[in-house]
């Protein structure tokens, strides 16, 4: 083998060393929900600043829009969701940060049975089955970020949508716990709860106009800032922190008199 022919075999050889050092430095993200809305926004998001992605979603034709990513379809109430994470995560070659951003929520006044029932479903079931399976695979690894989207609803039952304001309270309720029980552990687990008020997304569409409307982009930028300084809880957008702190103070006696 001449000379010429040895240089470049090594340097073969040295080119792919430190492109496999390069992928194992890289952070990777799991996000769940991410075909649209705030999820999608994150994503991009943290594709833009280098992170190796794995996506789901219930509906994965959006998904496939998105290029150099792993791709699962994930409806978060079947029971084989948690095995397709795990498959998920083993194609994107392990998982750093885990971010939920699934859910539903419906305005219900009548107390629709289906609407209830479904709200639970997805959000209380879902969410559990999927943080769970976050939180052991973090575990086992002994460290990890798990962050996920909540609700400012979640402060008070709201007569309006009822699951979905008791939901949003049990995830709060969830993570709060989880991050107790890692810390008991001595597990390295962060925990960001986010808190978004009204975002323009297809969740809030309708004839309703919602007050003090949130930009989707603004509150992925807003996410990931969270993410990245290791925030336990984010109220996204400075007027929905203010109207939270005096929306806790409100005695019950005078909460189930107000009309929403």
């Amino acid at each position: 083998m001449s000379k010429k022919r040895i240089f470049a075999f090594r340097h073969l050889i040295v080119k792919r060393k430190i492109t496999c050092s390069i992928r194992k430095m890289k952070k990777r993200a799991i996000v769940i929900g991410a075909s649209s809305g705030i999820g999608r926004e994150v994503a991009l998001l943290l594709k833009e600043k280098g992170w190796a992605l794995g996506v789901a979603a219930r509906r994965t034709e959006l998904l496939k829009e998105m290029s150099e990513v792993e791709f699962e379809q994930i409806d978060v109430t079947q029971d084989n969701a948690t095995e397709k994470l795990r498959n998920l995560i083993e194609r994107t070659g392990g998982m750093d940060l885990f971010f939920y951003a699934s859910g539903i929520g419906k305005q219900n006044r009548k107390l629709q049975e289906d609407i209830e029932l479904q709200t639970m479903q997805t959000n209380a079931l879902g969410f559990t089955r999927m943080i769970g399976e976050a939180y052991r695979y973090f575990a086992q690894r002994g460290e990890g970020h798990i962050a996920a989207i909540t609700s400012i609803a979640g402060t008070k039952g709201l007569g309006p949508a009822p699951a979905y304001s008791a939901t949003k309270a049990m995830q709060n309720t969830y993570l709060q716990a989880l991050e107790q029980q890692a810390n008991a552990r001595g597990l390295h687990i962060r925990f960001t709860d986010i808190r978004p008020g009204f975002v323009d997304t297809a969740l809030l569409s309708g004839d309703f106009h919602y007050p003090m409307m949130l930009k989707p982009k603004e509150v992925a930028q807003d996410i990931v800032r969270a993410i990245e300084t290791h925030q336990h809880v984010r109220v996204i957008d400075w007027r929905y922190r203010l109207l939270t702190a005096i929306w806790r103070r409100i005695p019950r006696c005078i909460w189930r008199r107000i009309k929403l």
